[in-house]
């Protein structure tokens, strides 16, 4: 972790030379950036992994799926034809009720793909950070924003 805002002697900062407070501002920087990018590689990963997982799943359901709908769609048919339709019509409007399922199913998986949140936390704390930089002094910071 960082090491306190407090480390150093009120004393020193008077005596010390403009070199040495901006070889200790790139230190802090340089460590800042560091946990900025380890921060990002947890939150990746973790989104990565869903994504695996997520992906994997939906491979199986998709082909266990294509069997058991290859099956329902011969018994629609079928049945379809045991009413008195024509079998070409029967198969016709089997194949369009697996249209109409496999639309339903990309809207789903497009809705479940846009949840992945994108690293939330790195984002924020990045931004936090900037505005620090920017802002140019470090004695009067808000507390940083708290962990959701």
């Amino acid at each position: 972790m960082a090491e306190p805002a407090g480390r150093y002697s009120t004393g020193s900062t008077n005596e010390a030379s403009v070199g040495s407070l901006v070889s200790l501002a790139m230190k802090d920087v340089s460590q800042l950036l560091r946990y900025e990018l380890d921060l990002a590689k947890l939150e990746l990963k973790a989104d990565v992994r869903r994504l695996g997982i997520g992906g994997a799943l939906v491979g199986v359901a998709a082909f266990v799926g294509c069997l058991v709908l290859m099956l329902l769609c011969f018994a629609l048919a079928y049945g379809l034809m045991a009413l008195g339709i024509w079998g070409w019509a029967a198969f016709l409007i089997t194949a369009g009720t697996c249209v109409l399922v496999a639309g339903a199913a990309i809207g789903i998986g497009v809705l479940l793909f846009k949840r992945v949140r994108g690293m939330p936390k790195t984002r924020r704390t990045v931004q936090d950070d900037m505005a620090l930089l920017r802002r140019g002094d470090g004695a009067e910071t808000a507390p940083p924003a708290q962990a959701r």
